[in-house]
């Protein structure tokens, strides 16, 4: 028997007895675990439906070409379904039919759980048909706050899906920025307020990410069909409409319908982009440029002059502009634009002219790369205008952020990527995991089906690289990336059996073929103006030439000596307040006091931008810092107050007060020498994200406890999937068996104690005995590809799947994170995480203004405000992670999403601070390390740590005063000991 016969049945048997064993009944479920573990959005995990299972389904453009290739042509009927004529519902779904915004009986669906409804539709002929819905977004006056969410629906007919696309349409809403823009003492112009506009709203059904050109196309059978639309967002349904597919014409058979005129001579219309009509998105912004040819100029000064930039990037933004039309005739269109983010690449917009695309070219119109501004007219690949019959009056133009030509290529490195994980799988088997350089292989006898692997890999990625490059024109960062990847294999298929000692390559090239996905589908574009002119008329000049350019950096330069950009101190008349956040950030808290807290308190306040933390050590040094600091690292103010640079606020009135609003578990790493120094203004802590419909399918349960997470993994690795830890979380395991990072009075580590031992073990085992991979780039990515279905992340996980991947809505879920089972039978779910925090200097003469401003500012009302504004400018990409729970909770979560992140934060416990501490992550990551990298035993790696990191607090201890030169303790830190979950969550728990 040959070795590869002998190891692939070796492999089969092993496969066998993991399949036996995960199918074995797992005990000790907690009815409470059900409960808390649900997620944001429908179907819930193991409910015994007929829902279909999204993975499984093809992708829409396979399936519409295999519709054409059977000859399934366009239908010719149009059938009508009112909204209010469902046929059934989900029992959570709360339904009512009543009058909505002028419309009779509409249905009124306020979601949200999550939920479906289901209506029964007749189709005369089989055909191909598109789909409409008549919509408006609906606001629940009794809520809290708005919404500002989409509404994203899963499509299913007959009880499946059609195609993967199918899981994810998207119904946005219409929002316009407040005008005229308002400015500041400083003459800088102060971000806009969004307000949604309440209008009925005709949409076809389209995927959610911008993928395709055109909407989508449903195959319909002659009869009668169940039609089911789940989501998780509340929406007003007036009708769907089944109709024929709408047939773009090209340009040419569009002029050729154009009526024999030209406008009268006429001055060039010019719309200023900052003043939109409507956007489909809160995150699509105003911006500010000082290009010296901008209108209106900005003259160094915050005067919004455009729009998009990076915030108008992801595929389905869309921004409209209203506009006059003098004189009836023939017109062409410009824009003055900026898109120089990806080096030789185009972007890509659809263009609307009064809600309809004209012709099939501005599907996907490209805006080519340059350094800096360029005029742009829409014309052909030629640069010959495209011409536009406009009748006299009031008209539209939209432009809609879409990566369609990228799509193809998108799909081949999803294919790509599949290979590559099936090579590296067929090399785990063969090697059992082992480089063994003294081994001598035979490839091409034993294992040809590896090389028929790859060399299938090195067509597709071949095809991708010249795909790319026929589409862009011009060798971009992308193109090298493939091209490295097609010499790279062509070298290993050269040696071919040297291809077993080759696993780090195939790594470097996974993760290279990976890296492209971002760039492709981002396009960002930011416009200054868009110009109509007659098509006979001379476009006015676009870019500025470089006697302007020259003044302008003049300009800029001496302005930056101006008082308004420099960080202020030491002013008594004005409470000097420095934050570690972004400028959108800086201008809202200065808004936010301007408007409420100076008129309160009667105390000014001066808001400046820190662009670098450790400016703070150098200006109080030089007797230059401000009065209070916000957005500090957790390790910050301990740094600084060992130092004396910083407040002990336990001396201020009122302080117990303030300080009973947080978890225990998170004041720790402020604590110091018995005071606090610091307070938390925003938390991230990690919960269990999972994929519920790749969970549903292998018929696997959410984990309660690391031992099922163990019980799981054979089931979850035979079918190519994994479970993801971050290598570094040891938070999570020491804190759940029982150990602690200090002794009790704080001189030296308490990482020798059996318990340590014991969760240092569990989470190397992970790695070096479950199978746990080592080494991830992105969970996200594999989460969403769906081989890593499950998983440890934290709260920006969370914002990454809400904002970047609509796709998936409805199909991940969220659960409190896997723990530790007392001998009680209570579930420990410690964990850490990660803060910033806001502190008070101990040289501000405003002592008591600079703690009214820190109690104003970390009051609940003040938290809640700001995270409501910054969502209402920004989107759900800004969700503001406030530390006050109160705060926390009244921001617009779903029930499933908050009752999770409650249960989590109870169990929330972050390190203390003290002399020496940073040697801590260091050493544990040295120790894990050693285990898991380099087989050391975990005892004597972790034994190897802890005597370093009591040799670095012992050393600190001397250099600070708390041991004297003959080495004798004279004071001790005595960190705070938090043995018992915070019971504060428990009156949100209930509400």
């Amino acid at each position: 028997m040959s070795v590869s016969n002998f190891l692939r049945r070796l492999s089969f048997i092993l496969i066998c007895i993991m399949a036996v064993s995960a199918v074995l009944p797992q005990s000790g479920a907690d009815p409470l675990r059900q409960v808390s573990a649900e997620s944001a959005s429908s179907p819930e995990l193991g409910e015994a439906t007929a829902d279909p299972l999204p993975d499984s389904e093809p992708f829409y453009s396979d399936m519409i070409e295999a519709w054409k290739n059977e000859g399934i042509a366009a239908g010719s009927s149009t059938i009508t379904v009112k909204g209010k004529a469902f046929t059934a519902v989900s029992p959570e779904a709360s339904v009512r039919v009543d009058r909505y915004a002028g419309k009779d009986e509409a249905l009124i669906w306020n979601n949200d759980r999550g939920g479906w409804i289901e209506y029964d539709i007749d189709v005369p002929e089989t055909g191909l048909y598109e789909m409409v819905m008549t919509y408006h977004a609906y606001n629940d006056p009794e809520a809290a706050y708005q919404s500002y969410r989409p509404s994203i629906m899963a499509v299913s007919v007959g009880g499946a899906f059609m195609f993967r696309e199918a899981k994810a349409v998207v119904f946005p809403r219409l929002f316009r920025d407040e005008l005229p823009f308002k400015t500041d003492e400083y003459g800088d112009q102060i971000r806009p307020r969004p307000t949604e506009i309440g209008q009925w709203i005709e949409k076809p059904f389209e995927d959610a990410g911008g993928a395709y050109d055109l909407p989508l196309q449903w195959k319909f059978e002659k009869g009668r069909h169940k039609l089911r639309l789940q989501s998780y967002t509340s929406i007003v349904i007036d009708s769907i409409v089944l109709r024929p597919p709408a047939e773009l014409a090209s340009y040419q058979e569009v002029k050729a319908s154009y009526p024999a005129s030209l406008a009268e001579r006429t001055e060039a219309i010019t719309i200023e982009t900052e003043i939109m009509h409507s956007k489909n998105d809160v995150a699509l912004q105003v911006a500010v440029d000082q290009d010296p040819l901008m209108t209106p100029k900005a003259d160094n000064k915050g005067i919004f002059n455009a729009v998009g930039g990076t915030r108008w990037q992801t595929g389905g933004g869309a921004i409209t502009w209203s506009f006059e039309v003098p004189e009836s005739g023939l017109y062409k269109i410009g824009m003055r634009a900026y898109q120089g983010y990806q080096s030789n690449k185009p972007v890509f917009r659809k263009i609307y002219i009064d809600g309809k695309v004209p012709f099939k070219e501005l599907t996907a119109f490209p805006i080519p790369h340059a350094a800096g501004w360029q005029g742009v007219v829409i014309g052909d690949e030629t640069e010959s205008p495209y011409e536009f019959y406009l009748e006299k009056g009031s008209h539209t133009i939209t432009m809609e952020a879409t990566y369609a030509p990228f799509h193809p290529i998108l799909r081949q490195q999803e294919s790509v990527l599949l290979a590559l994980r099936n090579v590296q799988e067929d090399i785990n088997t063969i090697t059992g995991g082992v480089d063994d350089q003294n081994r001598t292989w035979k490839i091409k006898t034993d294992f040809p089906e590896i090389i028929g692997q790859l060399e299938e890999i090195l067509a597709l990625a071949t095809e991708m690289r010249d795909s790319l490059l026929a589409i862009n024109g011009k060798v971009d960062n992308n193109t090298q990336a493939l091209s490295t990847t097609v010499k790279d294999l062509q070298g290993m298929l050269e040696y071919p059996n040297d291809i077993p000692y080759k696993m780090d390559e195939l790594s470097l090239i996974s993760s290279r073929i990976g890296s492209i996905r971002g760039s492709l589908t981002d396009g960002p574009l930011m416009l200054d103006k868009l110009i109509v002119t007659p098509v006979d008329a001379d476009m006015p000049r676009m870019e500025a030439n470089v006697w302007e350019k020259l003044g302008g950096s003049l300009s800029a330069f001496f302005h930056s000596f101006g008082s308004e950009n420099r960080l202020s101190y030491n002013d008594d008349e004005v409470l000097n307040v420095w934050v570690n956040y972004g400028r959108d950030y800086v201008n809202l808290i200065q808004e936010m006091a301007d408007q409420y807290f100076t008129p309160q308190y009667g105390i000014k306040v001066k808001v400046d931008l820190l662009p670098d933390e450790n400016l703070l050590v150098l200006a109080n040094a030089a007797g230059k810092a401000p009065d209070i600091a916000l957005g500090m690292t957790e390790g910050r103010p301990i740094e600084m107050a060992i130092r004396g640079a910083v407040q002990d606020l336990t001396l201020f009135p009122g302080f117990e007060e303030v300080f009973e609003q947080y978890s225990p578990g998170s004041t720790l790493p402020y604590y110091y020498n018995g005071g606090y120094y610091a307070l938390p203004e925003t938390q991230r802590f990690q919960v269990l994200y999972y994929r519920k419909d790749i969970l549903q399918r292998l018929g696997l349960e959410i984990p309660d406890t690391w031992d099922e997470v163990i019980e799981m993994l054979p089931s979850l690795q035979q079918n190519g999937y994994n479970f993801y830890i971050p290598f570094n979380d040891y938070m999570t395991f020491m804190y759940q068996h029982g150990a602690e990072f200090y002794s009790d009075d704080g001189m030296r580590t308490a990482l020798d104690s059996p318990e340590a031992f014991s969760g240092f073990k569990t989470l190397t085992d992970l790695f070096t005995i479950y199978g746990i991979e080592r080494q991830v780039p992105s969970f996200y990515q594999h989460f969403r590809d769906g081989d890593m279905p499950i998983g440890i992340a934290d709260f920006n996980f969370y914002l990454q799947m809400r904002v970047a991947a609509p796709e998936l809505d409805g199909w991940w879920g969220m659960a409190p994170l896997p723990g530790t089972r007392r001998p009680d039978g209570e579930i420990v779910r410690w964990t850490g995480g990660n803060q910033t925090s806001a502190m008070i200097f101990t040289k501000t003469v405003n002592k008591d203004e600079a703690w009214d401003f820190m109690r104003w500012w970390l009051s609940a009302e003040t938290q809640q405000r700001f995270g409501s504004d910054l969502e209402g400018f920004y989107g759900v990409a800004f969700r503001w992670n406030t530390a006050n729970l109160d705060a926390f909770s009244r921001l617009p979560w779903n029930r499933e999403e908050l009752n999770v992140m409650l249960e989590q934060w109870r169990w929330y416990k972050d390190i203390a601070n003290i002399p020496g501490s940073y040697f801590i992550p260091r050493e544990l990551n040295n120790a894990w390390n050693r285990t898991v990298l380099s087989g050391q035993n975990y005892r004597d790696s972790l034994e190897e740590g802890i005597l370093n990191i009591n040799r670095e607090i012992w050393r600190k201890g001397k250099e600070f005063g708390f041991i004297d030169e003959q080495g004798n303790i004279t004071s001790t830190y005595d960190p705070p000991q938090i043995k018992e979950p915070w019971k504060g969550v428990d009156i949100y728990v209930n509400e």
